[in-house]
C-alpha cells in the first residue's frame, strides 16, 4: 500500500476544521496529521511533523497566513503549500506570491477539489510541465521610468522584481541609474562587480553576462549593480546598452531596468529595446506636467499605447488632485494607482528588504502584487 499523503490543516475557525476533516476522511490518499487554528501553531505543528503539504487559510486569528506560510515556505521548502480563502482569486493569488505558495484553494471545495490541489502540487509532472511552459514564454524586458527624481521608481522597480520572482519566474533587474543608482542599497546587495565592468568588456554573451550579475537571496533574482563611481557612466553607451539587454532577454523572463530621469541616447535606447515602459508618476501638477510632455515625446517615437503604461504612486495622498483629473491631464488610462505608505516604504529601504517580503499584507505590498499580475 502506498505511503499516505500528510496534510497539516491550519484554519481559525474550528468547525471548518471539522468539516475539511470530514472531507479528507473520504480520500484514501490523504491523512491529516495535525491541525493548528492559529499562525505560531502551524509553524511549530510543521516543525514537528514536516508534513508533505499545508493547507493554510489566509485568515488567521494571530497573524496573516500568508506571514506564517513565507516563515514555514523559508524553512522548510520542500514542503506544498495550499492557500485557502474565502476571498476571490485575485486576492487570493496576491497572498500566494507574496508568500512563494504554488496553489490556492477557494472555500468551499468539495473533496475531489481537494485532492486535486493535492496532487497537483506534488505531482513532478505537473510542475516540470509548467517550467517547461514558463520557458517557452518569451521574455519581458520592463522599463521602469520617471520624469525626475524621489517619485519611487527605483521603490516600485525593486519590488515588482520580487514579486514576479515570487511567483516561480526568473527576473533580471538592471540598475541603468547609472551615476546615482540605488538598486544595490534598495536589496541590501554587496556587489563584486557592476555594469561599468561587464560595459568594459569587448564580447558579450549569456555566459559573460552571468559572471556580472549578483543574486538577491535565492537567487531568483539577480542583479546587474550601476557603476560605484558616477564618471563610470560614461563606459556604458547606447549600443553596450542595447547587446546587455539582448543578451538577458535569453537568460530571463522578465528583464526589469530601473531607468534614469533623464532621455540622452542611452536611456531612448533602453526604453526602444523594452516591451513595456512603466512611467512612474505622483499626484503633484509639475509631476503630472512632465509626464504629459514624456508621453507626447514617446508617442512621437512611434512607442504604441500597449507599450507605454502610467502608474500613479501615492495615489491616496491628499494633495487636492483626484485619479478623474489626472486622466483627464494625461488623456490616458492608469495602470495602477498605487497607495502611500510611507511607514511601510521607508522601513523597507531602511532596511534593505522590500515590502513584498517584510509586509506582504500591507495594501502597497497588495497592490505591487496585483501590477506584477497584471504585467504576466
Amino acid at each position: 500500500m502506498a505511503e499516505k499523503i500528510k496534510v497539516l490543516l491550519v484554519d481559525g475557525i474550528e468547525d471548518t476544521r471539522k468539516s475539511i476533516c470530514k472531507l479528507a476522511e473520504f480520500q484514501p490518499d490523504i491523512t491529516i496529521v495535525a491541525e493548528a487554528g492559529t499562525a505560531i501553531e502551524a509553524v511549530l505543528l510543521a516543525r514537528q511533523f514536516v508534513p508533505d503539504v499545508i493547507l493554510m487559510d489566509v485568515n488567521l486569528p494571530d497573524e496573516d497566513g500568508a506571514i506564517a506560510a513565507a516563515q514555514i515556505h523559508a524553512e522548510m521548502p520542500q514542503i506544498a503549500i495550499i492557500l485557502m480563502s474565502v476571498q476571490n482569486e485575485q486576492e487570493c493569488l496576491q497572498h500566494s506570491l507574496a508568500a512563494g505558495i504554488k496553489a490556492f484553494l477557494p472555500k468551499p471545495f468539495t473533496g475531489e477539489e481537494l485532492i486535486i490541489a493535492i496532487t497537483n502540487v506534488l505531482n513532478e509532472k505537473y510542475v516540470k510541465k509548467t517550467d517547461s511552459l514558463l520557458q517557452e514564454k518569451p521574455c519581458k524586458v520592463i522599463s521602469v521610468f520617471s520624469t525626475k527624481g524621489g517619485i519611487g521608481k527605483t521603490t516600485i522597480a525593486a519590488n515588482l522584481a520580487v514579486a514576479l520572482a515570487a511567483k516561480s519566474n526568473s527576473v533580471g533587474v538592471i540598475d541603468a541609474d547609472l551615476h546615482f543608482g540605488d538598486m544595490a542599497l534598495f536589496l541590501d546587495l554587496l556587489p563584486r562587480v557592476t555594469i561599468a565592468d561587464l560595459a568594459s568588456r569587448t564580447e558579450i554573451n549569456p555566459e559573460a553576462v552571468a559572471q556580472y550579475l549578483t543574486p538577491y537571496k535565492d537567487g531568483d533574482v539577480k542583479v546587474l549593480t550601476a557603476p560605484v563611481h558616477p564618471e563610470q557612466a560614461e563606459l556604458i553607451t547606447a549600443a553596450k546598452a542595447k547587446e546587455i539587454i539582448k543578451n538577458m532577454r535569453d537568460m530571463f523572463q522578465y528583464v526589469i531596468i530601473d531607468t534614469a530621469p533623464l532621455l540622452n541616447d542611452v536611456m531612448l535606447s533602453i526604453l526602444t529595446a523594452s516591451d513595456i515602459i512603466l512611467i512612474i508618476s505622483s499626484l503633484d501638477l509639475p509631476a503630472i506636467k512632465n509626464v504629459k510632455l514624456c508621453l507626447e515625446m514617446m508617442e512621437s517615437q512611434k512607442y504604441s499605447h500597449d507599450k507605454v503604461k502610467v502608474i500613479l504612486n501615492r495615489a491616496n495622498s491628499e494633495c487636492g488632485m483626484d485619479l478623474h483629473e489626472v486622466k483627464e491631464i494625461l488623456q490616458c488610462d492608469l495602470l495602477a494607482a498605487l497607495p502611500s505608505d510611507g511607514k511601510v516604504v521607508v522601513s523597507s529601504v531602511n532596511k534593505g528588504i522590500p515590502f513584498v517580503i517584510s509586509t506582504p499584507q500591507a495594501n502597497i505590498s497588495r497592490s505591487i502584487f496585483l501590477l506584477a499580475q497584471s504585467i504576466m
